[in-house]
């Protein structure tokens, strides 16, 4: 299989075995966790000796999702050394299980379709209903016509789910299943690590389709996403991580103008609702 799969874990080890099973056995796999203490260390020992091919980075603590992403990436492609003859890489978060053949069906779609440079799959609830998994890139303009003028159609805040059975192209996918084809990374680089958790996946949409490439959303690749899990125990540190990404990747200028915007905007329309 011409992949390597990277997967960040942090807290999640009942998941994350999940996640693992669900993979193909043969599909080259590393694991970068990022200062676990519930146990997920002993889980990885135990699963690579059974699986020698399972590649594990063992960081002393949480060092953020990019950084941790890039140090997978750089284990298939050591520095100065990603183009065209490695693989494809697919960013996998450790709350998902993937539905059979889901991955084949990513890798198909990228070997059909040269001008993909971002493809993000279908993600369920573990109740089977379908989850938001797209986003429109969030702008200042783009802000003011949802929150003052009232435009329909599109959201800056909530992510989405395209209409159609069939792959659509699309501004942003979420980073929770986030194949980026071999010769992508040779243009576009590493995630950016100063987004320590959020909007990295934002971010990487922009410069793909910046770089030239189209961004795709599959529903025919389905995976099952249980979201959040990671976070849960920590809600003050991610709201924390929220604001300083946002602020990363709109500039501080923008940032503040678009949250002002917002929040005065939801005020003027709770008044107009009471009137």
């Amino acid at each position: 299989m011409d992949l390597s799969i990277i997967i960040v874990s942090f807290n999640t080890k009942d998941l994350l075995r999940k996640c693992l099973l669900s993979l193909p056995p043969k599909a080259e796999t590393i694991i970068v966790d990022n200062g676990s203490n519930d146990n997920t260390v002993e889980m990885l020992k135990e699963m690579k000796a059974s699986c020698p091919a399972l590649k594990i980075i063992f960081n002393p603590k949480n060092l953020g999702f990019a950084k941790a992403v890039n140090q997978g990436i750089r284990q298939v492609y050591p520095e100065r050394s990603r183009g065209a003859s490695g693989k494809n890489i697919l960013l996998l978060n450790s709350d998902v299980v993937a539905k059979k053949d889901a991955l084949a069906k990513l890798l198909a779609f990228v070997e059909n379709h040269p001008q993909a440079g971002l493809v993000g799959g279908r993600l369920l609830n573990p109740d089977g209903s379908p989850q938001g998994s797209c986003f429109f890139l969030p702008t200042l303009w783009r802000v003011v016509k949802e929150f003052w003028l009232g435009e329909k159609g599109f959201s800056v805040v909530k992510k989405y789910v395209p209409e159609g059975k069939g792959p659509s192209e699309v501004e942003a996918v979420t980073g929770t299943v986030f194949l980026i084809p071999k010769k992508v990374l040779a243009k576009v680089g590493l995630l950016d690590e100063r987004f320590f958790m959020y909007f990295e996946d934002l971010d990487y949409c922009r410069r793909v389709r910046k770089a030239g490439f189209k961004v795709y959303y599959l529903p025919e690749a389905e995976f099952i996403h249980f979201h959040g899990q990671s976070g849960k125990n920590i809600p003050q540190q991610t709201h924390r991580w929220l604001v300083e990404s946002s602020k990363i990747y709109h500039g501080k200028l923008n940032y503040y103008l678009i949250t002002s915007i917002i929040w005065l905007g939801q005020k003027w329309q709770k008044l107009l609702k009471k009137s």
